[in-house]
């Protein structure tokens, strides 16, 4: 009983003192305190850290073993290695993407730039290192298991044919060298007209060809030394433009009124120089059979294949990506260009090794087979905007 009297007492005696305190005394006393406590915690929790009583004890991953049994593909440099390894690994994707979509997505993504076989096998043997801990992850294997037996079943082919038969005529890699040798001048009316290279390209394939294939015997002695043939009486040039086609190609990029119209910036890239010229019928010729610079040849060609999407576009429909349609109707003409709903591949009949081909296909032929993609890579989209 006397102890609590006693505590009773001092608490009244406390709470008296602190009472009678003014407000800045009692402000500086919570001040001391309140120091007091926070250097009381800091020397307490320097102890304990040099103790060591925040140290966590580290160990071995139980994945250590599967992590350190990775084998590496080791020093790829050979092309055709390279190749199969990414084709094994693609696979491997495309398994992955049976089970775990996300993940396949994600390292398909993170690859796209950076083809190293070595860096893919990698990330799906980072990923297989769970697959094992779901159901869904082990179908993973039975998957793999399953494909490579059944592609072990159909050895690897030695056949170093094109699938595309028209590629393995005699006179296709010579004309191969000659589109190489014209791979600026055909970027360069690329960049002029807004129109893909590699549509271009298509056209001058299809025009080559018809043109070897029908007079193959004469038109060798041209394609021997990697240069393209030029027409030089109806059809003009090394892609056969016609010279009315050549003025109405003109007539268009002048005329706003006109569903061929291109636009305003397009308007004077045909322009002659009326300086020094005495008429614009044989100045016209002379651009379109000029044995040593193809170039207007190609413009003539983006211009009639922009001026023909653009009539199409207008009457409400779009074969902007459709280049097998594009070829045929720079083949046929603007008289047989007529805008429906159903456009359709065809075009001038080319035979080649006993097989009869449109012009259309192969344009489209071309387009699509990966031929020359250092020179002319798949565009995103076939005209500029």
């Amino acid at each position: 009983m006397e102890t609590e009297t006693c505590e009773k007492l001092e608490k009244k005696t406390f709470l008296k003192s602190w009472k009678s305190l003014k407000t800045r005394s009692k402000i500086y006393q919570i001040c001391v305190h309140l120091f007091a406590l926070f250097g009381i915690g800091m020397i307490a929790a320097w102890g304990i850290y040099k103790l060591g009583l925040t140290n966590e004890n580290g160990g071995v991953d139980p994945n250590n073993r599967y992590l350190a049994n990775y084998q590496s593909m080791g020093k790829i440099t050979d092309s055709s290695q390279i190749y199969s390894a990414n084709l094994q690994n693609y696979i491997n994707l495309a398994i992955l993407n049976r089970v775990f979509p996300t993940n396949a997505h994600l390292i398909y993504e993170a690859c796209r730039e950076d083809s190293d076989p070595e860096v893919i096998n990698r990330m799906i043997y980072a990923c297989n290192m769970y697959l094992q801990e779901t159901d869904q992850g082990k179908k993973f294997d039975e998957i793999q298991k399953e494909v490579n037996a059944l592609l072990g079943r159909y050895p690897a082919s030695t056949n170093t044919d094109n699938a595309i038969p028209w590629m393995n005529d005699p006179g296709w890699p010579a004309l191969k060298r000659a589109m190489v040798n014209d791979a600026d001048k055909i970027r360069k009316a690329a960049e002029i007209t807004g129109v893909d290279a590699r549509l271009i390209a298509a056209c001058t394939v299809g025009e080559q060809i018809r043109l070897f294939n029908s007079r193959r015997e004469d038109v060798k002695r041209y394609l021997g030394p990697a240069v393209m043939s030029v027409q030089s009486q109806f059809s003009l040039g090394v892609n056969g433009i016609k010279d009315f086609t050549a003025a109405a190609v003109e007539h268009n990029l002048k005329d706003p009124s006109s569903v061929y119209y291109m636009g305003k910036e397009y308007e004077n890239i045909l322009d002659y120089d009326t300086s020094q010229m005495y008429d614009i019928t044989t100045a016209r010729f002379n651009r379109l059979v000029d044995y040593h610079n193809h170039t207007y040849s190609f413009i003539y060609t983006g211009c009639i294949l922009r001026q023909t999407m653009m009539q199409w576009k207008r009457a409400g429909y779009d074969i902007s990506d459709r280049p097998d349609v594009l070829c045929t109707l720079f083949n046929l003409g603007f008289i047989a260009s007529k805008p429906n709903p159903e456009p359709r591949c065809g075009g001038s009949h080319v035979s080649v090794g006993g097989r009869t081909y449109t012009f259309g296909v192969l344009g489209n032929d071309f387009y699509y087979s990966g031929e020359l993609a250092d020179e002319f890579p798949l565009p995103k989209k076939i005209f500029r905007d």
